[in-house]
């Protein structure tokens, strides 16, 4: 009898996690209009095995218009709810303007007559579902290109068979691109590196160093991957020179970095590795604390280098001591948002808390330890922190109770 009510329950549950869940497929197309600097986004939604029930995203009216889809669609303020007919494929549509200025005359997204390069998850900002029976999204993505543009990329693997780039984002029922994407006349170098896939891509005729870059990554990949535990499936490395912004920013599987920017800085430091460390670790300090996302990308920017003999021990040292100089004066790190001389007194706390690991373990432990345990935890709080360091070397870290993290 309670053999025949175990067969009953597991017949009775819609999937079990030995079991594909339902689902329901999602055909994303971007298309691009140069002359009026847009772009042009379709969602088809279609019920499978399971269906999408509702989904709500939230607009950016100087930018946004033109929001249109089956179903019943409806606004509150810059909120929307789309609701799909229950049976059939049904299309949600919008335009979006792709220009976007970072500060001044730079811009962090951008529409020529030639190309594009923004991010994708500001075109399509994130979104809330219902699905019933935890469905999932089967979710891919094509482009309708100009007249003329002959390229695509994004941060996620191309179906040969489908023709369609394949979205998968880890631990989400939803699946939305996410991180940069560029179109048009486009060159890019493509490897694939300890497992891999590695797309540097750039307007044709555009300074970015695509080959330098690639052996930027040829050399230091082995040493991510020890110090993280893990690489992402693809990554994309997009980039562009003036107007485009003059730094470095990260996103899902992908970076842009200007194409001015050097491979390795006169301060030992490499704004390629740093984006990567981002991309990689996913780590975000929580409210207040974002000092924690970017002292440890900035100190594993000089770390990764050494390691991978792209710089020399001691040049290492030297540039470790040019953050002491740059930031002895910071008296608290605790900020909204943590750059220049705050950034260089987090990489200088995170370069003594690796010194007092490895003196409490005996060398047998490094500040990768800990590191390894906030991989992919996204917002990380100091208390989070102390509790991983504590946890690695078996007491209270001194380094983690200075008054220059008082809150």
């Amino acid at each position: 009898m309670r053999h025949l009510l175990s067969i009953l329950l597991l017949c009775c549950l819609p999937w079990t996690a030995s079991a594909k869940p339902p689902e329901y497929r999602v055909d994303y197309r971007i298309g691009f209009d140069p002359e009026a600097g847009e772009a042009e986004f379709a969602m088809t939604v279609t019920p499978k095995s399971g269906r999408l029930q509702r989904l709500r995203f939230t607009i950016d009216p100087k930018r946004h218009s033109g929001i249109e889809g089956d179903g019943r669609l409806t606004r509150k303020d810059d909120r929307y709810t789309w609701r799909p007919p229950r049976e059939g494929e049904a299309t949600l549509r919008f335009r979006y303007k792709v220009d976007r200025r970072r500060d001044g005359n730079t811009y962090d997204a951008r529409i020529t007559d030639d190309w594009a390069l923004l991010r994708a998850d500001r075109l399509f900002p994130p979104a809330s579902t219902i699905a019933p029976d935890g469905a999932v999204a089967d979710a891919r993505l094509q482009f309708d290109l100009p007249k003329g543009w002959t390229n695509q990329e994004l941060g996620y693997p191309w179906n040969d068979s489908l023709k369609r780039f394949v979205i998968r984002n880890e631990g989400k029922r939803f699946q939305q691109p996410l991180g940069w994407m560029i179109a048009g006349q486009v060159g890019t170098r493509r490897d694939f590196i300890d497992g891999m896939e590695v797309v540097v891509a750039a307007p044709k005729g555009d300074p970015l160093r695509r080959n330098d870059v690639l052996a930027m990554l040829n050399t230091s990949a082995a040493e991510i991957r020890a110090a993280f535990g893990r690489l992402p499936e693809k990554l994309l490395i997009v980039g562009a020179g003036d107007p485009m912004w003059r730094g470095g920013l990260s996103g899902p599987s992908s970076l842009y970095l200007h194409s001015d920017r050097p491979m390795i800085s006169e301060n030992g430091t490499s704004s390629l590795i740093h984006e990567i460390v981002h991309v990689v670790t996913r780590i975000r300090g929580a409210k207040g604390q974002d000092w924690i996302a970017e002292g440890f990308a900035e100190y594993y920017s000089i770390r990764l280098l050494q390691r991978a003999g792209l710089i020399s021990q001691p040049r290492a040292d030297k540039a470790f001591e040019w953050m002491r100089q740059h930031g002895k004066d910071v008296k608290r790190l605790s900020a909204t948002s943590s750059s220049g001389k705050r950034t260089a007194r987090a990489v200088t706390l995170l370069h003594e808390l690796d010194a007092e690991i490895r003196r409490a373990t005996k060398d047998k432990k490094d500040l990768d330890d800990v590191t390894r345990q906030l991989v992919g935890r996204g917002r990380i709080s100091l208390a989070e922190l102390e509790e991983a360091v504590d946890g690695v070397i078996g007491r209270e870290s001194k380094v983690l109770r200075s008054g220059v993290l008082s809150l």
